[in-house]
């Protein structure tokens, strides 16, 4: 049986820059950026200009993965596409991504399956596990799994929406996953949900059980309440159970791995609110910083891109070498959560 090993990463973010003093300036949100630094982390985020979508960022990140795997994409075996913000309620984002990486086109044409996942923040260790079974059993060579987010184009981006919209930001990370005889690659992870709190975090801009499932004026036009427009979130009840959670799934894994936190190199936590990957570093596993990466100061939450642009981005830096071993630990909507190790 092979192992599966990341053998490429990529990351992009669109050019745009907004910094907290620019959603006071630009867009006349009662905040500042004092008050959004000290509850989040962050410092400013990136916004996909009008027209842009999720599969767009995803294929410039995987065109930086598959170019350091050393592959074209019609190496590919498989898509799997993690996004909470698809183009359109169908199809999904993975089969625009396919098109984009050029698969569809030409003598060489590969149609190769494209997967979707929705589960917001640990959409991402949702698919890197799809992806590593998938290589593991023999069925697939190479598989990309792209997240990417863009949130811009759908927060309420004024002060009734001041508590959601300073946290989210755009952006696409990427990697490949690979069969490889080393020893080396996705050791171990766990998965977990608790949909009795799946309306805690949400974004019901729709609701398909309705009929009509948005609601009609009389001239067929729909309407949507800004309740359901817009994202809602308990954010105590959330920094709660994503504490609770991800520390749980990451004892659960090591020991799974048969390691300790100790063992680990460096943690790669998804990046939603800096104050809570704090805590758990600080006053629950007792580590020092130099274990830790974070960039939500420079991107905000981008969902299921986080964990992929840290670990392009710990690749890049020199922080992340071979042989070191990896902990990626994600909670988020659903709830949802994951974790995986990694050995690099």
């Amino acid at each position: 049986m092979p192992n599966a090993y990341i053998s490429g990463t990529g990351f992009f973010a669109p050019p745009r820059v907004v910094t907290n003093d620019d959603l006071v300036k630009e867009y006349g949100i009662d905040t500042t950026h004092e008050w959004i630094v000290q509850r989040t982390g962050i410092e400013q985020r990136h916004f996909a200009e009008d027209g842009v979508g999720s599969a767009d960022l995803g294929a410039e990140a995987a065109r930086m993965a598959l170019k350091n795997a050393g592959l074209e994409a019609h190496d590919l075996d498989m898509i799997i596409f993690a996004t909470l913000s698809p183009e359109h309620c169908f199809p999904g984002s993975g089969v625009y991504l396919q098109q984009k990486l050029g698969l569809c086109d030409g003598p060489k044409a590969k149609f190769v399956p494209a997967l979707d996942v929705r589960n917001q923040c640990s959409g991402f260790l949702y698919g890197l596990s799809t992806a590593t079974a998938m290589v593991k059993s023999g069925a697939s060579k190479h598989v990309l799994v792209v997240g990417g987010e863009v949130h811009s184009h759908a927060l309420d981006l004024s002060t009734r929406g001041r508590m959601v919209a300073c946290l989210f930001g755009d952006a696409a990370g990427a990697v490949v996953v690979s069969a490889t005889d080393e020893d080396r690659g996705v050791r171990a992870w766990k998965l977990g949900a608790d949909g009795r709190f799946a309306d805690k975090l949400s974004q019901k801009v729709w609701d398909i059980r309705k009929m009509p499932f948005i609601p009609t004026n009389a001239d067929g036009v729909g309407q949507v309440s800004a309740e359901a427009m817009w994202a809602q979130m308990d954010g105590k009840l959330v920094f709660r159970h994503a504490v609770e959670r991800m520390v749980t799934v990451l004892m659960e894994t090591c020991i799974e791995a048969g390691i300790t936190g100790n063992d680990i190199d460096l943690f790669v936590f998804h990046q939603a609110n800096l104050r809570i990957n704090q805590y758990i570093q600080n006053e629950v596993l007792k580590l020092p910083d130099s274990k830790f990466i974070h960039n939500i100061q420079r991107y905000g939450n981008t969902t299921a891109a986080t964990i992929p642009s840290l670990l392009h981005e710990a690749v890049e830096t020199g922080r992340l070498k071979k042989g070191m071993k990896v902990a990626c630990v994600a909670f988020g909507s659903g709830f949802t959560w994951g974790s995986a190790i990694i050995d690099w």
